[in-house]
């Protein structure tokens, strides 16, 4: 029997995926993938995860936001049909939103300007927040700490981070969501964090179609079927069963996105 699966972090709305989603989604069903979660970088990518949503009513979620690599290309009203789009039926999150110090297509002060968008739509909407944090761990946990005591609930997506960090990421509520950086064979540490998160705090995504996972490293797309090998990864670091991870991190995901 497949396991059920939760696959908290796609983009099936971007031009990797054109003219293929069907297939992709039947791939996934096959594999036991009960939902997915469909991120928007941008409004034209938070359009389409709503189309598909709607498409797939009940399987996609729409996850609806501008990522920081994308703000400083954001016209000035784009944050305003974020917030029209938040109301569209099958949207269950806001994101992806954080820091990015690993590119330099938007300056520091504007990506932390759009963070802060994103944390107070989600006040206001009680959505969850998907967070993206490369090489930015540090700066985004103080941007987060600075919100308390009214921080939603937020997840670090594809968490690189330390164990400290980890910890001071737990310590501010959030979930934490691992990719397939877990399962190569030089991702010790990572693997040494994903051993650590609390049961009811844990994630797995694809963040497809990128970060394919072991066995299947360098092979593009990644596409939300291929989310069993992380969790496998995972399952076995912490010293249990493929089986009961998979039931934990698909409750804990229906959770996060508020999903009967």
């Amino acid at each position: 029997m497949p396991l059920p699966l939760f696959d908290t972090h796609a983009h099936l709305n971007t031009d990797a995926f054109d003219g293929c989603v069907s297939e992709v989604v039947e791939r996934s069903k096959a594999a036991g993938v009960t939902g997915i979660g469909v991120i928007g970088i941008d409004v034209a990518t938070s359009r389409r995860a709503c189309e598909l949503a709607a498409e797939y009513p009940g399987y996609l979620h729409a996850v609806v936001g501008i990522q920081p690599n994308s703000a400083n290309e954001a016209k000035p009203d784009d944050f305003s049909v974020i917030e029209q789009l938040v109301r569209e039926p099958g949207v269950c999150g806001i994101g992806e939103t954080g820091l990015d110090c690993y590119w330099d297509d938007t300056p520091i002060e504007l990506q932390h300007d759009y963070f802060d968008r994103h944390l107070e739509l989600a006040r206001q909407t009680k959505l969850s927040v998907v967070i993206h944090m490369r090489e930015s761990c540090e700066l985004v946990i103080e941007q987060l700490r600075r919100q308390q005591p009214t921080l939603p609930l937020c997840v670090m997506h594809s968490f690189t981070g330390t164990v400290d960090q980890a910890k001071a990421c737990l310590d501010l509520g959030l979930m934490i969501s691992f990719a397939g950086m877990v399962t190569f064979k030089k991702s010790d540490d990572l693997r040494s964090v994903a051993k650590m998160v609390p049961a009811d705090r844990i994630l797995v995504e694809t963040d497809s179609p990128y970060l394919s996972p072991e066995p299947l490293r360098g092979k593009r797309p990644n596409e939300p079927a291929r989310v069993e090998h992380t969790l496998r990864a995972i399952a076995k670091v912490r010293g249990v069963s493929a089986e009961e991870l998979a039931e934990t991190t698909t409750a804990n995901a229906k959770r996060f996105f508020q999903l009967s």
